[in-house]
């Protein structure tokens, strides 16, 4: 398990600077394709040629997004970019969160059953606190409520958010059931956990 962990670090780490630099790369073309398509750079030139043949097919799905979203055709670099710095977030977060479960897990187990056990109780908690985020930000976007994203978190929720419905009222037209549940499993799990395993 160690060496799982000290592989999985060493991956995170090297991911790190290899998107940096993919990000430090992208933000450069992504500089100059823009400054062609405003005509801040001689778009008849050497450099625009070798975008406009390179670059700009490889960007022909983001145009059409940006283009359908209302945004104009010379935006579509900038947007590229935001997508790639999202996209290495994304990875990023999810390898950290891969390497602190192994670093849990390596922790829980030198600890024998009874760790494995809690271990799986703060997961159980995580999860949940999870469930409860995804379907909140998925109410905003109709679409995305009920997509196969999103669906899973109705039933993995609703036998909490039920009950609290009961007996806290909406404000106006806003449900707070989630936000109640998602503190309230923190202030639930602050409290069990330390109890079973203190310095948890």
């Amino acid at each position: 398990m160690n060496v799982v962990y000290g592989a999985l670090a060493t991956i995170a780490a090297g991911m790190r600077t290899v998107l940096l630099a993919g990000g430090v790369a992208l933000a450069t073309v992504a500089a100059a394709d823009w400054a062609v398509r405003t005509r801040r750079i001689n778009p008849f030139g050497g450099v625009a040629r070798f975008l406009r043949n390179t670059v700009d097919p490889r960007l022909a799905g983001v145009e059409k997004q940006v283009v359908r979203a209302g945004g104009h055709p010379s935006q579509t670099p900038l947007w590229a970019l935001v997508g790639y710095v999202v996209i290495a977030a994304l990875i990023l977060a999810a390898f950290d969160l891969l390497v602190g479960v192994v670093a849990q897990a390596i922790a829980a187990s030198s600890l024998g059953g009874y760790g494995i056990v809690v271990l799986l109780l703060h997961w159980t908690f995580s999860f949940l606190r999870l469930a409860v985020m995804i379907r909140v930000i998925s109410s905003w976007f109709p679409r995305l409520a009920y997509s196969v994203w999103a669906r899973w978190t109705i039933p993995a929720t609703e036998w909490m958010l039920r009950p609290l419905r009961r007996v806290i009222p909406t404000i106006g037209m806003i449900d707070i059931t989630p936000i109640v549940a998602y503190f309230g499993l923190q202030l639930v799990e602050s409290l069990i956990l330390p109890a079973l395993l203190p310095g948890f």
